[in-house]
């Protein structure tokens, strides 16, 4: 995988016995960007611990959250060896189809046609329903129905084929998990990384940001958190879950730093990996890096929209005022679930 990754990049593959960055280290950029930031108070700052807390509260669904202690210190530290385990880490979520590293290897080359990249997507079956349903998603509204993979192609543009690509090829990472927490939150995580790299895509060319590498951001920063939760289901025996405001505020932050080491053990731009760490920092301090800046967005707006719709946050609570106020209003709004067009 990491391979290919690298290729569609860009990104030279490391030499063989050259030393990985640490998987708790910001690249060197990021890290210089970070240090000399003015400390800018974040408006919504005060909202974020309760919003991550009912986030998590919402994936716990009817578990039981009364855990002892004991679990908690256990599962963090455990967490806490996984982070600085990055391959380890990412050999707990499966890898992505055979056909997608193939087809995001043609879009960067010049010489490939769209009959040829149409006739790599007619290999999957899967994918070919994938993408004349998203040609006809209330994201294009075509005039009339596409019933093609050459007018959906068309339709799509290269970028949107590959946003689509890379939420295909990552949808298995996140959504399909053995055991019984795992089991129960993947859905919902993958809905949150989904509508998270919407937004970050979305919000990127404000800032300057590329819109690729904020919505392949948005899409991988919660790797983490399911590798969090198989880790769970190894430690709670029981179906009691921890949920003291500290242990959700180390479980996210562990979740991004292992998010952080997957991305670099698979090779993404240091850009994404760093964006996904940058994110640790405390929160009332606003974001270096524009692709920081826009996946911190992401993930607020993305975690809202699902807590509304679920009818576990007001909203017109104060929450809602204050993260996302009137800037941020078109992009939240998009975020909700878009019903398909229909055939004619």
């Amino acid at each position: 995988m990491k391979n290919w990754i690298a290729r569609l990049f860009g990104v030279a593959p490391r030499r063989a016995g050259s030393p990985a960055a640490p998987a708790g280290a910001l690249p060197a950029q990021t890290a210089a960007q970070a240090a000399s930031s003015p400390a800018t108070p974040d408006p919504a700052a005060e909202f974020l611990p309760d919003l991550d807390s009912c986030f998590y509260c919402w994936l716990a669904g009817s578990t039981s959250i009364d855990a002892p202690p004991a679990t908690e210190a256990l599962i963090l530290a455990e967490l806490a060896r996984l982070a600085h385990a990055p391959v380890r880490a990412a050999g707990l979520v499966p890898r992505v189809p055979a056909v997608i590293p193939e087809l995001l290897r043609s879009l960067r080359d010049d010489s490939v046609s769209g009959a040829d990249i149409a006739r790599l997507v007619a290999q999957d079956v899967v994918l070919v329903g994938e993408v004349i349903r998203e040609a006809n998603s209330s994201w294009y509204r075509p005039p009339t129905p596409v019933r093609t993979i050459e007018g959906a192609l068309i339709l799509l543009g290269q970028n949107g084929l590959r946003m689509l690509l890379a939420r295909v090829a990552f949808r298995p990472v996140l959504s399909m998990q053995p055991g019984r927490f795992a089991r129960q939150v993947a859905p919902h995580i993958w809905r949150q990384s989904e509508k998270c790299a919407l937004a970050a895509s979305t919000l990127a060319p404000t800032t300057g940001a590329d819109p690729f590498e904020a919505f392949l951001a948005g899409l991988v920063q919660n790797v983490g958190l399911i590798v969090a939760f198989r880790l769970i289901d190894q430690v709670c025996s029981d179906d009691v879950l921890p949920a003291s405001p500290a242990f959700v505020a180390a479980l996210f932050g562990q979740a991004r730093r292992m998010a952080h080491g997957i991305a670099l053990h698979w090779e993404f731009p240091h850009a994404v990996a760093g964006a996904i760490l940058e994110g640790n920092r405390p929160g009332g301090v606003l974001l270096a890096t524009p692709l920081a800046q826009v996946l911190s967005t992401g993930d607020r707006l993305a975690k809202l929209r699902l807590l509304v719709d679920a009818g576990a946050m007001a909203p017109d609570g104060p929450a809602v005022a204050a993260i996302v106020g009137t800037r941020l209003r078109p992009c939240y709004d998009r975020l909700a679930d878009q019903p398909a067009a229909e055939d004619a």
